[in-house]
């Protein structure tokens, strides 16, 4: 995964929080992260109740605490190649600058969302959040979050094989859940099992993913009308495969307990979650990712 050196990254879209204290810690948005899921699973539990577990609230945030935009350290696609927050931004910028163009082309407008990195814990408009959580995308404030931990913990707790262009993925599922509060997406209460509304949820931004990988070496940057992104090898998309197979349900619960119960899945299989990215991928077309027809 390369990225044009001369671009210009846009830092306005995501916000450094590392380091400043976040408060609380109740679980909100629309994912949930490797230790939350584990337990989760293994227990039979609805997910969105773990923060329980811990003796947390899910209360919206009295207030959010802000942070430094990525502009005064990450400027350039130069700096995208060198330092991992600064790809983070990079992809981000990629991300965006396609669904704008794909939501245009569709007639419709698209709202950009900005993404936060955070340490240990954060404040948000969905509650208060641990990096146990993992990456998430809160509906509330229209923001994605990234402890870039949980990216060593894929590695270490789910035997991913981990990479740039693995984070990419990540990020990029997180945003195809934006894609879905835009286009009036809802799971309600339907939040367990093999064919629940959950489950079809994340396959569909997993779906979007793929989409959006499909077109990251062709969309133009607006500021220079070249691709962000120029280089993606069979390596790099292997690797996405890979962290989408990590992080399917059977394979956590396994992992965790030898055996496996679709009853109490919320995300999809690995080969569920490998098919759907493959198929955004393979087609670049957004309406083939039907996962709840």
């Amino acid at each position: 995964m390369e990225f044009d050196e001369d671009a210009q990254l846009d830092g306005s879209q995501v916000e450094d929080r590392r380091g400043i204290p976040g408060g609380g810690l109740a679980i909100g948005g629309g994912a949930i992260g490797i230790v939350g899921l584990i337990v989760a699973l293994v227990l039979g539990l609805d997910p969105n109740l773990v923060s329980s577990l811990t003796g947390s609230g899910s209360k919206p945030a009295a207030g959010t605490a802000t942070g430094t935009p990525q502009s005064s350290t990450c400027k350039t696609g130069a700096d995208a190649n060198k330092r991992q927050d600064c790809r983070i931004l990079a992809t981000v910028n990629s991300i965006q600058n396609y669904w704008e163009g794909e939501f245009a082309a569709r007639g419709k407008k698209y709202s950009k969302a900005d993404s936060v990195l955070f340490t240990d814990r954060v404040q948000t408009a969905c509650g208060a959040a641990t990096s146990a959580v993992g990456p998430f995308y809160c509906p509330g404030d229209h923001k994605a979050y990234f402890d870039l931990g949980f990216f060593n913990d894929m590695g270490r707790q789910l035997g991913a094989q981990g990479g740039p262009f693995a984070e990419a993925y990540v990020v990029a599922h997180e945003y195809g859940h934006h894609v879905q509060t835009l286009l009036g997406v809802r799971v309600g209460n339907d939040r367990q099992g093999a064919d629940s509304a959950s489950v079809k949820s994340e396959l569909q931004a997993d779906c979007y993913a793929g989409v959006w990988t499909h077109h990251a070496t062709t969309t133009p940057q607006a500021s220079t009308g070249r691709p962000l992104i120029t280089k993606l090898t069979d390596d790099d998309i292997a690797r996405a495969l890979d962290a989408a197979e990590s992080v399917g349900d059977d394979r956590i619960q396994k992992r965790a307990t030898g055996t496996t119960n679709p009853e109490t899945w919320t995300h999809g299989s690995s080969e569920q979650r490998k098919q759907w990215f493959t198929t955004g991928y393979r087609t670049g077309d957004m309406t083939k990712c039907n996962t709840f027809g």
